[in-house]
């Protein structure tokens, strides 16, 4: 670049609570991505952000600094207009997996360019390789095609596409500073915008189950995402979603596959089904594509493509899916009704049970995790099964019961009351709380 800065003065200078300008900005990721700037200065620079934060220009310029710092997918050749989806991520949130053939079978094309998971949260890619011979690494050649032939893609993002953010996201991890609005937004939009779609619905969690407990927190990240993709010229909306239960019944890879494909069936959890639904309209909305994803659901043209989809990345759709060797019940000890359903004691103790990652480069089991029985206000008689824990080991097993707590006190993943309280039942969160798009 022309001009040279110091990576000491932009520090100070947003330490400071200074706006930086848009050429240190520019300067700075550049410097970053090619190692002239440290990791330690790097590392104070988001401290000062996180602590700082960045106004609607900063943002704007820091997300195209981190997009240019690597390449950009064309879906030009695609006879379909483009839409993706991407959500904050949550407990039981598979619904990437029938969103994208539900959408490809009403005339969109989906380019899902998806994640791993880590911690609590599933990631979309695992939960996919739980289904034999299925893969996640395609060439953009092979996207183009599959989206062109097929309309529906669920895949790894190349390594070309954002590599800033890629190194940038790894020290954020390190430096506690993960929970930064300006560099959450900024992360997620500059992969999606690099990814090169017409149109994106974001949905962001919140809740106890999500990166954003706070919905006012989850509002501000809505709002700066859309502001984002619209100085950008992208056609963005942003819905908040409810993450204080599950989604649905099932925690765990394979098992929510299985629910997937129930739901492709015309069955499956309301909550799953409503939400795949009401995204489904809002990407289809945002492309100018006139059909109704609940005839098309009921049609069976969403299963036909989710066959296709994964076929045409390897995959068996008829292939039996891991099945755990440890299978065991929680039950009820007496008659009662659920008073709460934690989503993030769950999401932890599907972890514990091998479903999710301390590490980026650790395994995950694809038959580990839980299934959820019941919500908030049902009643249970003595004996109800309320979980189902699927383990490969005893040891994990032990360690999962520790993570749910008891039944009988607060502070469990489950707590059931007598039934003749009800006013005990805590209140969930509306499924969908906002939609928020660019003015």
């Amino acid at each position: 670049m022309a001009e040279e800065f110091n990576a000491v003065d932009i520090i100070r200078t947003k330490r400071d609570g200074n706006a930086l300008s848009s050429a240190q900005i520019a300067w700075v990721i550049d410097a970053y991505t090619r190692g002239v700037v440290a990791e330690e200065q790097m590392s104070a620079l988001a401290m000062a952000i996180f602590w700082q934060g960045m106004n609607p220009r900063e943002l704007a310029r820091w997300t195209e600094a981190m997009i240019r710092s690597g390449d950009r997918m064309d879906f030009n050749g695609v006879p379909r207009p483009t839409v993706d989806k991407h959500s904050t991520g949550g407990v039981g949130d598979k619904i990437t997996l029938p969103l994208v053939p539900l959408v490809a079978a009403c005339g969109a094309a989906v380019p899902q360019l998806s994640g791993r998971g880590l911690g609590h949260t599933g990631g979309t890619l695992d939960k996919m390789e739980a289904i034999p011979g299925w893969r996640a690494q395609l060439s953009n050649a092979e996207i183009t095609e599959i989206l062109s032939s097929v309309g529906g893609v669920i895949c790894a993002a190349g390594e070309g596409l954002a590599p800033a953010d890629r190194k940038l996201y790894a020290l954020r991890d390190v430096t506690a500073t993960i929970e930064s609005i300006p560099l959450i937004a900024s992360s997620i939009m500059s992969k999606k915008i690099a990814e090169g779609t017409d149109a994106l619905v974001l949905d962001v969690k919140t809740g106890i189950g999500a990166f954003m407990r706070d919905p006012d927190q989850a509002r501000e990240l809505a709002r700066a995402m859309v502001g984002i993709g619209a100085s950008e010229g992208l056609r963005v909306r942003a819905l908040v979603t409810a993450m204080d239960v599950p989604l649905g019944r099932a925690v765990g890879n394979a098992l929510e596959v299985a629910e997937s494909v129930e739901v492709l069936a015309g069955g499956g959890p309301a909550d799953v089904v409503e939400l795949t639904v009401t995204l489904a309209r809002h990407m289809l909305e945002l492309v100018g594509v006139d059909a109704d994803p609940v005839q098309v659901l009921a049609s069976g043209a969403a299963m036909d493509s989710w066959r296709e989809m994964v076929r045409a990345q390897g995959g068996d759709p008829d292939a039996p899916l891991p099945r755990a060797p440890i299978i065991e019940s929680v039950r009820a000890v007496g008659p009662g009704v659920v008073l709460s359903c934690d989503a993030l004691a769950i999401g932890r103790a599907s972890w514990t049970l091998g479903a999710g990652r301390a590490r980026r480069e650790d395994d995950v089991s694809a038959s580990a995790g839980i299934e959820v029985l019941v919500k908030p206000g049902d009643e249970v008689a003595a004996g109800d099964p309320l979980l189902i824990l699927h383990a490969e080991d005893a040891e994990r097993l032990t360690r999962a019961y520790a993570e749910l707590g008891s039944l009988d006190e607060p502070g469990g993943a489950l707590t059931l009351g007598p039934r003749d309280r009800p006013d005990l039942v805590q209140p969930g969160l509306p499924l969908i709380m906002d939609v928020i798009e660019s003015a």
